[in-house]
């Protein structure tokens, strides 16, 4: 189970376990807002409410990232699982200019893809293949990119995230 921890001015931080949510609620350094009802936390000295949304009761200066990393994970995510090439549904990633040609690991260089479209494509640029991208890959913007574990919100969280 995942915790969305929100800064004392209420802006997604980070999302955590609920273990360690729950600390921060017991050391008086997070107030619960939201807790899942149906599956309360058991122990030795007594019950309590599991921990779904937390607000810190000081203000925490978030992290300023100017490069969101480059990732697998990140790049099926920013892609939406959809491969550059075809549009079916991507499980691998591919670089634009193959590595073996001096193509970098970077945003602009990778794009996710199909197993079929990537084996295809093999060493070859899309140009020489005739095959045209379906968009242009860029690094991706915004406060959902720099919050650990944001890209798959649960239900509860929405009114939390309109913001992000």
């Amino acid at each position: 189970m995942r915790t969305l921890v929100l800064n004392a001015g209420y802006e997604p931080l980070a999302i955590v376990s609920f273990k360690r949510a729950l600390l921060l609620v017991m050391h008086d350094k997070a107030t619960v807002i939201l807790h899942d009802e149906e599956h309360p936390v058991l122990g030795t000295s007594g019950e309590w409410d599991r921990p779904s949304v937390i607000v810190l009761t000081r203000y925490v200066r978030p992290p300023r990232v100017q490069r969101v990393p480059v990732s697998r994970r990140g790049v099926l995510r920013r892609d939406e699982h959809r491969c550059a090439y075809c549009g079916g549904s991507a499980a691998t990633i591919d670089h634009v200019l193959p590595r073996s040609r001096g193509g970098r690991d970077t945003w602009e260089n990778l794009v996710a893809c199909c197993l079929r479209c990537n084996n295809v494509k093999g060493d070859h640029t899309p140009a020489e293949m005739g095959w045209q991208l379906r968009f242009t890959p860029g690094m991706p913007h915004g406060r959902s990119w720099v919050v650990r574990g944001f890209e798959r919100p649960l239900p509860q969280w929405s009114e939390f995230l309109q913001a992000a």
